[in-house]
């Protein structure tokens, strides 16, 4: 059904045409590199894609809805249209052909829910990323089954994760999540997961980045990993009290390969971690925390002390240090941190927040007063997770789609009060194909900008990964310090370097 076009702009809405979001935003990309097409977005026509639409210039049907799929293209001639129309096809004919398993006559049809997969497959785990009001009822479909699920799914509410953490337990499984973004499962990579060395310490991580930080720290001092078990990051708050941590302590408990454990989590709240340590110790597991809060250890110190207790060297963590800013630039005199990943923007507030003796707002702050929206800007230090579920419902997550984070990269490199940029980049599987790129084109323009204008800009990049990821960190790091930044793999050393550029003063022994 096509509505009417403009000039050289076209939309179609085809009814019932679902595809997942984040082949849908690979789809655009194809169909928009082709000559004269000056936008393409093919998406879901959800309120949030409507609104995007519509924003672009373009009318959107009032009858679509969510289950339709809307093509809405603008070129520069009708050729174009049609060029751009082809290629939507050619992509679309790629999606379903991929997806498409070759059936012969008189065979059964594909499994249609999960539990009939499972019971056709012999699954042990189901991995569910649909949106959060569909997410539950497959969830519970998969418990029902017998599967233990990774909920990568977010915007799924407090009360549905309990039931379902509960029927977890009742049915002997374990649901990680929701909006688990990582999980290693006996060397299989779930999600947003870095390649790491097979070993014998498994991690419990009510975070996803914290567990990549981790993880990448552990492989860059020799150290293996045998499982990391996502519980979901409101797992160890009041309202959920650890369900899914104590399965997951459990199993990794009973498990043969796990000699020690490390529970990585964002601040937690205080009752529920003095219950879930006690719990450890009746397990009788060799724990180790890596607990972000106020007073507590960052995570790369963390990792250091569980090191130590395992008798292994501490090393020294791979840096890059940029060159010293042109001699008579100013320099603003504040701290803007931009960031995909919700636990290392955590923990750069409480490391930047203690070295600054300032407050710091956040779309994460716990504290209201200095809380606001992920969209907006100030004059202040500020540190932003555009990973938040403010900012990737209808989209695909930063660390596929980084599209957002630029654009605030320039902004912020426009704007003189900003005194240093503290930037973090997430590798390996599920992670953007090839990020540096990218992300040191938008370093050296923001760089470019700032010292025409007689302004020192430093950029200090937290970079989590490993040489055995599909990206390979020396060669990302190398590119990233190709335009100027400081890259570290440590996430808190990072913090402390962007908060020593911002006086030329030194933090905790890193300049």
């Amino acid at each position: 059904m096509m509505s009417a076009p403009t000039p050289h702009t076209t939309v179609e809405l085809r009814r019932g045409a679902y595809h997942d979001s984040v082949s849908l935003m690979q789809v655009s990309r194809q169909v928009a590199a082709t000559n004269g097409i000056i936008a393409a977005q093919v998406a879901m026509a959800t309120e949030l894609n409507v609104e995007v639409l519509t924003g672009m210039g373009f009318a959107v049907p009032a009858e679509a809805g969510a289950n339709d799929l809307v093509i809405a293209l603008h070129a520069e001639s009708p050729e174009a249209i049609e060029a751009g129309r082809a290629a939507v096809e050619e992509a679309l004919a790629g999606l379903r052909s991929a997806g498409r398993g070759g059936t012969g006559m008189g065979e059964a049809p594909p499994p249609r829910t999960i539990g009939s997969a499972a019971r056709a497959g012999g699954a042990n785990l189901a991995l569910i990323s649909v949106p959060g009001q569909h997410a539950v009822t497959e969830a519970f479909d998969a418990i029902d089954a017998g599967l233990s699920v990774m909920l990568f799914s977010d915007n799924v509410s407090v009360e549905d994760e309990i039931r379902l953490k509960d029927a977890a337990r009742a049915a002997d499984v374990l649901v990680m999540g929701p909006d688990c973004g990582t999980a290693l499962v006996g060397g299989v990579a779930l999600g947003f997961a870095n390649v790491v060395t097979e070993g014998s310490v498994g991690l419990v991580a009510a975070s996803g980045t914290g567990a990549q930080q981790v993880m990448c720290l552990l492989d860059a001092a020799g150290v293996g990993v045998s499982h990391c078990l996502g519980v979901g990051g409101r797992d160890l708050k009041s309202a959920v009290a650890g369900r899914a941590t104590r399965q997951a302590l459990a199993a990794l408990a009973d498990d043969p390969q796990t000699s020690s454990v490390i529970v990585v989590s964002k601040p937690p709240d205080p009752a529920v971690l003095t219950d879930i340590e006690s719990f450890a110790e009746e397990l009788g597991l060799d724990v180790h925390w890596a607990i972000l809060g106020a007073g507590r250890p960052d995570l790369t110190a963390a990792v250091e002390s569980t090191l130590t207790a395992l008798g292994r060297d501490v090393p020294t963590w791979p840096a890059h240090t940029a060159a010293a800013e042109p001699p008579g630039t100013t320099t603003g005199s504040f701290l803007r941190g931009l960031f995909c990943g919700g636990t290392l923007a955590d923990e750069a507030i409480l490391v930047a927040g203690e070295l600054l003796g300032a407050p710091i707002h956040s779309n994460l702050a716990a504290d209201q007063s200095l809380r606001i929206s992920g969209h907006e800007r100030h004059d202040g230090h500020l540190i932003i997770d555009f990973g938040d579920d403010e900012l990737t419902q209808g989209r695909a997550h930063p660390m596929i789609d980084p599209s957002l984070r630029m654009e605030r990269i320039a902004a912020e490199a426009a704007d003189p009060t900003c005194g240093v940029l503290l930037l973090d980049l997430v590798l390996g599987h599920g992670s953007h194909a090839d990020p540096a790129g990218d992300l040191a084109d938008a370093i050296r323009a923001a760089r470019i900008q700032a010292h025409g204008e007689g302004r020192a800009l430093p950029v200090v990049v937290s970079l989590t990964g490993t040489d055995a990821d599909p990206q390979r960190y020396a060669r990302t790091a190398e590119t990233l310090a190709g335009a100027g930044a400081s890259v570290f793999l440590s996430n808190a050393a990072a913090a402390r370097h962007a908060v020593s550029a911002l006086s030329g003063s030194t933090f905790g022994g890193v300049r």
